[in-house]
């Protein structure tokens, strides 16, 4: 189709183009390489069928903004499809073969695909643009107090422009030459209805103006993308390559809350967390490049949402500005977000959950403020206490380990020592042995233990702190001193299972001491009540009432535990009204991250009683939790009002209706 001199141009124009796009590949590779770690490529392998699937299907895309995203999946599907068919119509421009042209089968379908796909890209594309440049929803940017790089606040924008210009004008170009060919050859296409209507307007076009015209249509439609590459490193349209590349490189891990390991008997380390962006892993560098910039990890983040200065998006978009402008991975991480944001995160998880290409922003946060706490000694003074706590007596509370085991005064709660070989092993945990109201879950759960005949003990004075919150704090040193003194006591034990009513202790127990050699089968109380139920072992007087259920987050995002608390709520007869947010979208209580002990951060609202009002506003009489923190929390939201609505553990609601 091509003429000769044209054929040399474009070619030329190619090798300049990839010339060019190569540079920026080129400082790409060197960003991630600088990174810490490298791939398990095993893992790799393992995860790639996976991550193929994620970015075939936009499966994570779809988790809410449901029009937007299927606006986002009529674009990326065309555009894996357009892969196939630019190709075809370089063969073409270059031998003058035409799979179009095709009269069988395969011709007609391909046709009418590249017929359909140009026009759904050509809506598609329109309506993101309609809907960025003229409604502009105020959840596709930041607000001001955020640290934003400048050049983003309108940068943002701009590549938004370039990429809509550049998509509109490709495809357009495309269709426009095709139905200048149809035209030419004074003919329609059924199998090509849109290209077809629009060659009905050529008709009788002098053929000479029709081939020009073709020609033209190649130079805008094809030339557009290979004036496009040498940008595209620098766009983030770049994630369209580095989402399945995001997915399939990510560590295994067994949660995605799961931090890893640092063995500080390693007299060879001498840096801990992150204090520049090279102190990350290559993976935290690759999510820069993979962050589509759609914000949707700010929209469900819970500082961000009560006003904190806090946005996880801007991180990551932070982080690719600095590349973008230049910067190196010697960045340092204080200059993409704030210290005080730093310290706003709940470790909720939320953002992760999200993410439509697995970028993992709340990570990056608990690096750097490792790196705080352990390289600077810079936390909040309010969190001193808790730290001494564990260092001193091994629970944040800072209560004597004598005093463990008071709350079981007057109730069977047998002792590893009077019963060495139980069939299940009780984690009691922090709060319920020493905190008041935590101490009512222990004994309404320890009630339920015994109502069900289950043979069990509890470690006593022997249970110290899994260290969560001195983990998610920074204090990687305090986190394994207490992790490997529990599991060296566990190992000894040999459990054949663990229960516990905390989910911050399932968590750590479950997910992060396997990297200190200690693996147990590890149950949430509420999966126990619903297998005792289900033995009949328990038996429920199911009084009918009106309940809520607020899903806490490392119970739910941190370990899909959804259905067990729900299950043995109504075993007890509760009539479940589910809060907007639930599930995998449920809003945190505010004591994650180790804020159970400090105050948080400025904001227009407190996050428990955010979570508390959309509780209240369910119409429930009762407010279930299933975690120490966030009934600390929300009992106390309960109490900042008149007549509150009360607040209660699982295993006290079923407590109360044991037949």
């Amino acid at each position: 189709m091509l003429t000769l001199v044209e054929k040399i141009l474009f070619a030329l124009a190619v090798l300049v183009s990839l010339y060019y796009t190569w540079g920026g590949v080129k400082r790409i590779i060197h960003n991630i390489g600088s990174g810490q770690g490298k791939p398990n490529w095993q893992v790799v392998l393992k995860k790639a069928g996976g991550a193929l699937f994620k970015f075939i299907t936009f499966q994570p895309v779809f988790r809410f903004r449901l029009i937007p995203s299927l606006l986002h999946g009529m674009i990326g599907w065309g555009f894996l499809a357009f892969l196939l068919i630019n190709l075809s119509d370089l063969i073409y421009a270059y031998t003058d073969w035409r799979m179009l042209d095709n009269t069988g089968l395969f011709g007609e379908l391909y046709r009418l695909l590249a017929d359909v796909v140009n026009v759904l890209i050509l809506v598609g594309m329109a309506a993101m643009a309609i809907r960025r440049f003229l409604f502009r929803p105020a959840t596709l940017s930041t607000r001001d107090t955020t640290l934003l790089d400048p050049k983003a606040r309108l940068g943002i924008s701009r590549d938004s422009a370039i990429v809509a210009g550049f998509i509109l004008l490709h495809n357009s170009a495309r269709l426009l030459g095709e139905s200048f060919h149809l035209a030419a050859h004074a003919h329609t296409d059924s199998w090509q209805p849109f290209i077809s209507a629009v060659s009905t307007l050529w008709l009788g076009m002098n053929p000479g103006l029709l081939e020009a015209g073709e020609h033209l249509m190649f130079w805008l439609s094809v030339g557009a993308v290979v004036a496009f590459l040498p940008y595209f490193p620098y766009s983030k349209h770049l994630h369209l390559f580095f989402a399945p590349i995001n997915f399939a490189l990510k560590p295994e891990r067994p949660s995605m809350g799961a931090l890893d390991y640092v063995n500080l008997e390693d007299e060879s380390i001498e840096q801990f967390g992150a204090a520049k962006v090279s102190d990350l892993g290559y993976e935290q560098i690759i999510d820069s490049y993979a962050c589509i910039m759609c914000f949707r990890c700010q929209e469900v983040c819970p500082a961000y949402n009560t006003g904190k200065i806090l946005s996880p998006a801007a991180l990551e978009i932070n982080k690719r500005y600095n590349f973008n402008a230049g910067g190196g991975t010697d960045k340092p991480l204080l200059e993409l977000i704030p210290e005080e944001a730093v310290w706003a995160c709940t470790s909720c998880g939320a953002c992760v959950d999200v993410c439509p290409v697995g970028n993992e922003p709340m990570r990056d946060i608990l690096s750097i403020r490792r790196n705080l706490a352990m390289m600077e000694s810079a936390f909040p003074k309010q969190l001193e206490t808790a730290f001494k706590g564990m260092e001193r007596n091994a629970n944040p509370w800072n209560v004597n380990p004598a005093d463990r085991l008071k709350w079981a005064s007057g109730l069977n709660v047998p002792t590893i020592e009077k019963n060495p070989e139980p069939d299940l092993l009780w984690w009691v945990g922090c709060a319920p042995s020493t905190d008041a109201r935590a101490q009512k879950t222990a004994q309404a759960f320890a009630k339920i233990l015994n109502a069900a005949g289950v043979n069990f003990a509890v470690l006593g004075r022997s249970e110290q702190c899994t260290g969560d919150s001195a983990r998610r704090a920074g204090r990687e040193d305090i986190f394994f001193g207490l992790a490997t003194a529990n599991v060296e006591l566990l190992n000894e034990v040999a459990p054949k299972r663990i229960v516990t009513t905390c989910p911050h202790c399932l968590h750590t127990i479950k997910n992060e001491y396997p990297a200190f050699g200690g693996n147990y089968e590890v149950i949430h109380h509420t999966q126990l009540i619903n297998e005792l139920v289900g033995s009949g072992k328990l038996q429920l007087d199911a009084e009918p009432a009106s309940l809520t259920f607020h899903d806490p987050c490392y119970l739910g995002r941190h370990n899909s535990v959804y259905e067990a608390p729900r299950l043995a709520l109504q075993s007890a007869g509760a009539n479940l009204t589910e809060m907007p947010h639930h599930e995998a979208q449920s809003f945190c209580c505010g004591a994650g991250g180790a804020q159970m002990w400090k105050e948080e951060e400025p904001g227009t609202a407190r996050v428990n009683q955010t979570r508390y009002a959309e509780a209240k506003a369910s119409g429930a009489e009762t407010l279930a939790v299933g975690c120490p923190f966030c009934l600390t929390m929300l009992t106390d939201a309960s109490k900042a009002e008149e007549n509150g609505l009360p607040v209660k553990d699982v295993a006290e609601i079923v407590a109360e209706r044991i037949k």
